[in-house]
């Protein structure tokens, strides 16, 4: 099933994007992390159907979402396998397609955990790349690294040179908050904000929640 997280626009303060993350309930074993099955799906081989669902589930739900007027942008993640497979833009488009989103315009890269593992600034050259996504390491260690902080300013200076949008992943306290803000970063995502929740839980979220007062609580 699929779980969505808000990411929270520093330039307007609105929420107008999630991320798609992927869950696994198993009917006996419980809740099974996606750092056990998604390394499965991919030595078996599982992990392109996996992704034709994904894709298909989270555009049906962003154009039921368009439908009745809230206008989020929604993120997929695509593993390698996808992004090497010679058919994923037919998978984009037939999942925009069939979802019934009135525009198909729009569609771009990410490069996720940036600066981290295979995240390599070669991806830079070689794929049309829109947003880099700073790794939640590096967030979480704002407040006790000395050597995170610069390297998150040279990651957001880089991607202002490029034109390059900007999501810091996993944002928890306030401090860590203030300080992307205050540097010029377009987009957080986090327990900070909020958890990933189903659908209609993130429905009742945005419907109650009021953002404005939390960032002026920290601003």
């Amino acid at each position: 099933l699929l779980e969505y997280q808000p990411q929270l626009n520093l330039n307007t303060q609105q929420v107008s994007a999630v991320e798609a993350l992927l869950r696994w309930r198993h009917p006996t074993l419980g809740w099974i992390s996606p750092v056990k099955f998604i390394p499965l799906a991919e030595e078996t081989g599982l992990i392109q159907p996996i992704g034709q669902w994904v894709l298909q589930e989270a555009c049906r739900q962003m154009a039921d979402w368009h439908s009745r007027g809230l206008l989020l942008t929604v993120a997929v993640n695509l593993s390698a396998l996808q992004l090497r497979h010679t058919g994923l833009f037919n998978d984009v488009y037939q999942a925009l397609a069939q979802s019934g989103v009135e525009s198909e315009l729009g569609v771009q890269l990410s490069i996720d955990d940036f600066g981290t593992g295979y995240s390599s600034l070669s991806y830079l050259r070689h794929l049309p790349i829109g947003e880099l996504k700073i790794d939640r390491s590096f967030v979480k260690d704002l407040e006790t690294d000395p050597h995170a902080a610069p390297i998150v300013e040279a990651i957001l200076a880089m991607a202002q040179s490029l034109g390059l949008s900007v999501v810091a992943e996993g944002v928890e306290t306030d401090a860590q908050f203030a300080f992307l803000a205050a540097k010029g970063c377009a987009y957080v995502q986090g327990w900070w904000l909020a958890k990933s929740m189903p659908a209609a839980e993130l429905e009742r979220w945005m419907g109650e929640y009021d953002i404005s007062a939390v960032t002026e609580r920290i601003t």
